[in-house]
């Protein structure tokens, strides 16, 4: 069992790993990651279950699948919420320790329904009862439609990951989304308690998309500059955070048994090898966080992370002089961010695509 996992869970950091497959639950992977390495739950999206699917552990099942005449989205819809289950149920247990906190394990509305609020909650409820498991998550993008379908969801006493969050201003509406959502289940009779969500932001993609505009600017200034705003990102949604969860509108919600809305670390691999391959780990330290970590991260930080000290309110001014340095510079906060979104949803799609292509070769050679 590695002792820098254990400090970093001890520290209130819910670590989480970005990957699942057939081959994982089968192996017993999936469950010694559970035992040695302080996993408390799954993230998915298309890509992961694209290369899972290419893969060994579905033969039979693609076989059945095409047997009795299964659409492409029919087989992705079975073989992705079938392996979503059993991981769940593999992490029931932690589930239970936690009081419904940890053991979650997400799954994500299909990425072209991104801004069709009323098709992300239809499809959020499907995917939630096919699933079946108290302890899934379902996962819908922060676009300004997926906003209201997040609400619609949260309304419904289904447990929402609310994916692709960029902006602080976003992020705050995301936190209303969760509250007006909140509300809605109240009047609806939905027990708050067994309701959770998490809001994740994403860390390298920021820095990788300033980072090349600091290049750009050739300027001694700009090159201090280069790693600094992904992370101070994070750390002014943490104050954010820490605002909008002290507020009375969520006491009186917290009161009839809600739990506040936890900050998710996601795109948490760094893509610029010059930085330290656990940067986006040992930077955010914060206690009722979640780190959600792809395989090799995960091990980087058991060999060699070093758990830094709390993210603190004198963090908070230094991440605001970050971007206020930034802007000196000209690069624009908000068109960066509106950017990283569509990236972000055109990455999504593509995924989406390599999936669908993925299964319909499958079924094809089944």
């Amino acid at each position: 069992m590695s002792s820098r996992l254990q400090q970093l869970s001890d520290r209130g950091i819910s670590i989480w790993l970005d990957d699942l497959s057939r081959t994982r639950l089968e192996s017993g992977g999936l469950a010694a990651m559970i035992e040695k390495s302080h996993v408390t739950g799954v993230t998915t999206n298309p890509t992961i279950f694209a290369k899972a699917i290419a893969g060994d552990g579905y033969t039979d099942t693609l076989h059945e699948l095409s047997a009795r005449g299964a659409s492409v989205d029919e087989a992705i819809e079975e073989l992705t919420t079938a392996d979503v289950a059993d991981a769940a149920r593999l992490f029931r247990d932690v589930h239970e320790a936690t009081n419904g906190v940890d053991g979650r394990v997400s799954i994500e509305v299909a990425p072209p329904l991104a801004h069709d609020a009323a098709g992300t909650a239809a499809s959020a409820k499907v995917l939630w009862e096919k699933v079946g498991e108290p302890n899934a998550m379902i996962k819908i993008p922060a676009t300004e439609a997926g906003l209201s379908a997040i609400a619609e969801t949260i309304g419904a006493g289904i447990s929402v990951n609310v994916t692709l969050v960029f902006s602080l201003t976003r992020y705050r509406h995301v936190v209303e989304a969760y509250l007006q959502g909140l509300e809605k289940a109240r009047a609806a009779g939905h027990d708050l308690s067994r309701i959770q969500s998490v809001a994740s932001v994403f860390v390298s993609r920021l820095d990788a998309e300033i980072d090349a505009r600091l290049d750009a600017l050739d300027d001694p200034a700009a090159a201090r500059l280069k790693g600094k705003a992904g992370i101070a990102n994070c750390v002014l949604a943490h104050e954010i955070h820490s605002q909008l969860f002290s507020s009375e509108r969520f006491k009186v919600l917290e009161l009839a048994g809600a739990a506040p809305q936890r900050l998710l670390w996601a795109s948490t691999g760094v893509k610029n090898p010059d930085y330290p391959d656990t940067l986006y780990v040992s930077s955010l330290v914060a206690p009722n966080t979640v780190n959600t970590m792809p395989e090799a991260t995960l091990e980087a930080f058991a060999d060699h992370g070093e758990v830094d000290r709390e993210i603190s309110t004198e963090d908070y001014r230094a991440a605001d002089e970050v971007f206020d340095s930034l802007a000196r510079l000209g690069i624009d906060y908000a068109e960066v961010m509106e950017l990283l979104e569509a990236q972000g949803l055109e990455k999504f799609d593509d995924s989406w695509s390599e999936l669908q292509a993925t299964v319909a070769k499958a079924l094809e050679a089944s």
